[in-house]
């Protein structure tokens, strides 16, 4: 699906992010398992990832990051009428982590679900929130995008292991008076599901299922370097931009080798891209959030400025979001 917004301007007026404390190296993980500093440098560009420590569930990950976008965004939580909250990793199957979000943070009138489409859940998210205000259903919306990935990986599989990390990100999409979102272009392979996938965790039935991460790397790989630039091309196509237009663009935090690919095709500068997986590793829906609050805190979301988001992942799903930014933004990670 692919639309362009065509009423009342709507953005992102707070944006707000958390990560856990505990840093984990490369050469930690050597001890755990066989690999090395730079065998995962040399085909990740991960360097470090956080990960969480103890009974630390997404929720508790995620109230931080939403109480800072409400602070950026001069809103009251009480004021949120849409709660979405992007993760395949919630606290639990139900009720869902947006409903307890919304008890915790005071939001006595807003709805509230959760999202799962992999690591394109937080532009999944925030397309819906741009719906739901544009309908008139919803006045201002908090989009979360998080996960806490570190509780459904298999310790001693390498290839998933040194991948993934755990960070929220939250955002307060509301109306504005100029600017905002362009308009969004989303997609779905479920027949490439199984390339990237959770084995025993719904009803589907399986022997013995580990209930780890599974994931082929190579198909992902081939199916990322396509889908980002299918996807950002489509969307600015769409709104009648170029690739010239764009002054930042925010691709999901994989893998260095997936953004440099997508960046070649595309023939984006180097210094108009955000990069943060060598700190934070792929931490799903949290990455493209994480990555706009670096982008914020650099300088480099100002007002004015044209921004293009696109994330890929389990589903197989993808989606691009383009949007005019509207408002100030540093300081959103602590």
């Amino acid at each position: 699906m692919i639309g362009r917004s065509n009423g009342r301007p709507i953005s992102i007026t707070g944006l707000g992010c958390n990560v856990p404390d505990r840093i984990v190296t490369n050469d930690d993980l050597s001890r755990i398992v066989d690999t090395s500093d730079e065998w995962i440098v040399s085909r990740t560009g991960i360097r470090e990832r956080r990960l969480a420590d103890g009974p630390l569930a997404m929720s508790d990950l995620a109230i931080p990051a939403c109480e800072r976008a409400l602070e950026m965004a001069g809103a009251d939580a009480a004021s949120i009428d849409l709660l979405i909250v992007a993760t395949v990793t919630p606290d639990m199957a139900f009720p869902s982590t947006a409903a307890l979000l919304a008890d915790r943070l005071g939001m006595p009138d807003a709805a509230a679900y959760d999202l799962a489409a992999g690591c394109t859940g937080f532009v999944y998210a925030i397309a819906q929130a741009h719906g739901m205000i544009s309908a008139g259903l919803a006045r201002r919306a908090l989009v979360v995008g998080g996960d806490v990935l570190s509780s459904i990986l298999d310790w001693d599989d390498r290839s998933t292991l040194v991948l993934f990390g755990d960070g929220a990100g939250a955002v307060v999409v509301e109306p504005v008076d100029h600017g905002g979102f362009l308009g969004f272009e989303l997609g779905a392979d479920g027949g490439g599901g199984m390339h990237l996938w959770l084995p025993g965790s719904g009803t589907r039935r399986f022997e013995d299922p580990e209930r780890f991460v599974k994931m082929n790397g190579r198909e992902v790989f081939k199916f990322a370097t396509r889908v980002l630039v299918s996807s950002a091309e489509a969307i600015l196509g769409e709104c009648g931009k170029t690739v010239k237009d764009i002054d930042v663009y925010v691709p999901h935090q994989a893998n260095v080798r997936i953004i440099d690919h997508a960046a070649r095709k595309l023939k984006i500068p180097e210094e108009k891209i955000v990069v943060n997986v060598d700190r934070y590793g792929n931490t799903s829906s949290g990455s493209i959030p994480l990555a706009l609050a670096d982008a914020a805190d650099d300088g480099r979301l100002e007002p004015g400025k044209l921004v293009l988001l696109t994330g890929m992942g389990a589903g197989l799903t993808w989606g691009s979001a383009l949007i005019d930014w509207t408002h100030s933004t540093t300081g959103a990670t602590a």
